[in-house]
């Protein structure tokens, strides 16, 4: 019985730890493994850089929450330290973007019709994000999957309207739209590979002058 009780104490002090309003002074982002910069508290109780777990959300979809790299549970809100919330006048212009980027993520999957007005008001990012992830040759499929979705839900649309301006040459108009996303994919994709080849080799010529110049 003393064992258990000492265990459970053990227990309620790391949790009372992990839900702290600031972060523990000797402990680090476990993305970058430095110093925390605007760190924030995830849902689940760790703490992060602001920068670094977003930047770590931009290689996931853009329409699911981040996955905790730590415990892989769904991050639906990030709280910044409380003492950045305190200082908000005295901040710097880095730290005000994070900070904003942090609302802007925790407004996307707050839920409920609140959440859903969010996500149609950002469309514009999220469709910037799917084609950014398809021109990526390192990217998941996840974003073909979406894109095709999307065809879907176009051409949805597209039947609900007097509109036949589109020829289908008996495919049928949901063929159509499903076949123009798979190009859209394969061109995109051929793109980022072409631009990762361009960089790869202005990355090489810099390199190869500075050889020369020393």
């Amino acid at each position: 019985m003393e064992t258990e009780e000492r265990g459970r104490k053990v227990e309620e002090s790391r949790g009372n730890k992990r839900l702290s309003e600031s972060p523990p002074d000797d402990d680090c982002c476990p993305i970058c493994f430095g110093s925390f910069t605007v760190p924030c508290r995830s849902n689940c109780g760790h703490w992060y850089c602001g920068s670094c777990i977003l930047q770590f959300w931009n290689y996931s979809s853009a329409s699911e929450p981040c996955k905790c790299p730590m415990c892989t549970c769904k991050i639906v809100n990030l709280m910044p330290d409380a003492s950045l919330l305190q200082q908000q006048q005295q901040q710097d212009q880095e730290v005000t973007e994070v900070l904003k980027s942090v609302q802007r993520y925790n407004l996307l999957f707050v839920g409920g019709v609140r959440g859903f007005i969010q996500k149609v008001r950002e469309l514009p990012f999220f469709i910037k994000r799917m084609f950014q992830g398809l021109m990526d040759p390192d990217a998941n499929d996840i974003y073909i999957a979406e894109m095709r979705i999307f065809a879907m839900v176009l051409s949805i649309i597209y039947r609900a309207t007097p509109f036949d301006f589109i020829p289908t040459g008996g495919l049928g108009i949901g063929r159509v739209f499903d076949f123009s996303a798979i190009s859209l994919v394969l061109i995109l994709r051929l793109v980022g590979i072409y631009r990762r080849r361009q960089l790869m080799q202005r990355v090489r010529r810099l390199a190869a002058m500075e050889l020369l110049q020393e």
